[in-house]
This record gives C-alpha cells, structure tokens and sequence, in this order.
C-alpha cells in the first residue's frame, strides 16, 4: 500500500455531536472517517469502501451496535472487519460477554480516554496496512511466476523439439539412451510449467475456467488411458464405463489433465504392484469418474491433499511439485462440480469427480 494512501474508519453513532467528538479526536493525516448515523447508512458506506476497523456505538434506534455487528460477520466482504464497540452503558459483564459473541475485539466505555482510543485505532491501523502489504507481495510473486512460466515456454519448446530432430540422426546406442533421458527431463520440465502456470491463473483469480466443447467422455477416456498406458507400461490401469450415452459438453483438456492427475498421483503414491481402477459413468445430469488404487491415506491428511506444494508421505520419486491435485481441484471447480476422496484399508483410496452434465450448448 502507498503511504500517500489514507486508511478508512467507520464511526457509527445515531447522535450527530458524537461523531464530530469522534471524529476530531481521530483526525489525522493518513486516516480517512467515514461516519453513519444509522446501520443502514453504515452498511451502504461497507459496501463501497475497504474499512480497517469500525467503532460502533452500541445504544441506537432500530438496529443497535450488537445487531449491526451481526449483519456485518454474516457478509463475505464486511466479516472480517474488526469492531469495537463504544457504549454511555454500565461495566455490563453481560453485555460485555454480548459484545464479543457477536464479534467484537475490544469495548470502550464513555467518556472516550483519547490515549486510549489513539493507541487502538493505531494498531489495528498498521495491521490493516501490514495486510495489504502481504498481499501485494504475494499477488507480486504470483504474477512473477506467471511470467517466468510463460517465458520459459519457448527456448523448452525448442528444445524438445532439436530433440526430435536430432533422433534420426544418431545410431550410437548411449547417444539415443542419453538424447531419449535429455527428452524425458524436458518433458518433465513442461509439464512442471504447465502446473505452474495453471496455479499462477487460479490463484490470480483467473481460474481454470471450462471452455466447454460437446465431446465424447468415452473416447476422451480411452484416448488418455491408453497414454498412461505408455508412460507407466509395468502399471495395471484398468477402465470401466457405465451409461449408454457419454456426449456432453465438457473442457476436453481440462477433463483430460483432470483424469491424467489422479491417475498419476495412483500410480506414484498407491501401492507399487496394485492396480489403478477407472470408473467412468455418464447420467442425465452428470459426469462421474471414480480413480482407486489399493494405497490408503492416513485420516489427518485428507483434508489437506488439495493445497499446493503438497507431496505424498508415500512418494518413491518426487519428481513434481506437488500441484497435481491442487489443479484436478480448480479444474473441476472450473466445471461447477465437486471433487472428494475416501480412503479405508479395505477398498484403497478412491476419487471422486462429479462433473454437471449438459447436453446443449
């Protein structure tokens, strides 16, 4: 945040000598007072302005403090703004207790101690500066990665491709194994890219918004489990499908990255001989595709599988970055679906993808 920037306080209080009284003992250079005389004018000025904390005064007509405080913790936008409440009231240890159930950080009894109020609204100021600051730094780096993923791009390109080109042309045994592990390397290396330019979109708010397309999941199906199928030859992949019908309407590579994640993720984190199990079904109104392998997962890490930067407790090669089912996430999100596992030491660890169906465009 630029220092020129004033921060915005929110003081409500239905008596007109109140807020001036307030408002001149926080006046001050880098600090903008926003005043309401109601709730309803205090959530008309939440709504357009970005407040770093709000004083409420708890005794009014119509709505008091308690009550307005309660409609702003129920907005996504206003919730986290911190509140203190200011009241002519008694030591009220009820009302007090009151006070904090419906969100407040701190209470304030009149007459106002000056001092005291200026080293209150002072800090919370800073830690509403030191907020924008962090997230600026992080929209920063985020968008640096952006950046670096994009334009590494390119000479990687060209390198996979004089690849290809020089393979032909070489009959040394060594030369092709040692050209065929520098191919590998830079298709690694794509790949490693790619998730990474798909968590730089999803997490800049762009998403990994679905460009849906009406295609076959069938033949999408087949079409990447027999890619798998070369990558990992010693590996049981299994696939079943259920439902006569299988046209929708559906991102083809985000379904195709979202299939080739999980099975990959099965293969490198289930048990090494198990087989990988697909179930795809197709209803009138949606899309399932179930990924099991015979591998299970300990209980307390299964709500953290989908954060990024994640890496299996059961790797045998840690060759990625741990963004794969970080982005099978966004991508099923990006579809309007969800996405769950269950892991038991009778059935492994199943996938659950559950994707809208649309039959028109």
């Amino acid at each position: 945040m630029r220092s020129t920037e004033k921060v915005k306080i929110l003081i409500v209080d239905d008596l007109e000598e109140n807020l001036v009284a307030l408002e001149a003992l926080l006046r001050s250079d880098d600090l903008e007072i926003l005043q309401a005389r109601s709730a309803a004018e205090a959530l008309e000025l939440l709504l357009v302005h970005p407040v770093a904390l709000a004083l409420l005064d708890v005794q009014m007509p119509e709505t008091d403090g308690f009550e307005l405080a309660e409609l702003m913790r129920g907005t996504e936008r206003t919730k986290q703004v911190p509140i203190i409440f200011l009241t002519a009231g008694s030591h009220d240890a009820q009302r007090v207790f009151r006070g904090y159930e419906v969100g407040a950080v701190d209470f304030l009894f009149k007459p106002i101690d000056p001092i005291l109020l200026g080293h209150k609204v002072s800090t919370f100021v800073n830690l509403h500066r030191q907020r924008l600051e962090l997230a600026a730094m992080l929209r920063f780096n985020e968008m640096f990665m952006a950046a670096v993923t994009h334009d590494l791009r390119t000479p990687l390109s060209s390198m996979i491709m004089g690849t290809s080109l020089l393979r032909p042309a070489l009959a040394e045994p060594k030369a092709l194994q040692t050209l065929d592990r520098m191919r590998a390397s830079a298709d690694r290396m794509a790949h490693m890219l790619t998730q990474l330019n798909d968590l730089a979109r999803a997490r800049l708010g762009a998403g990994l918004v679905a460009e849906p397309r009406e295609i076959d999941a069938r033949a999408l199906v087949e079409r990447v489990v027999e890619e798998l199928r070369g990558a990992w030859p010693e590996r049981a992949l299994n696939v079943s499908h259920h439902g006569v019908d299988a046209s929708g309407f559906w991102d083809e590579h985000r379904l195709a990255q979202v299939l080739a994640n999980l099975v990959g993720n099965a293969f490198r984190h289930g048990a090494a001989d198990g087989a990988v199990n697909v179930r795809v079904e197709v209803t009138d109104t949606h899309l399932l595709l179930d990924v099991q392998n015979e591998g299970t997962i300990p209980e307390p890490l299964l709500p953290l599988l989908f954060e990024p930067f994640r890496q299996g407790q059961g790797s045998r090669k840690r060759e990625g970055l741990g963004l794969g089912l970080y982005i099978v996430q966004a991508a099923v999100v990006g579809h309007g679906g969800t996405v769950e596992v269950t892991s038991d030491a009778t059935t492994g660890t199943t996938f659950h993808v559950r994707l809208p169906r649309r039959t028109e465009a």
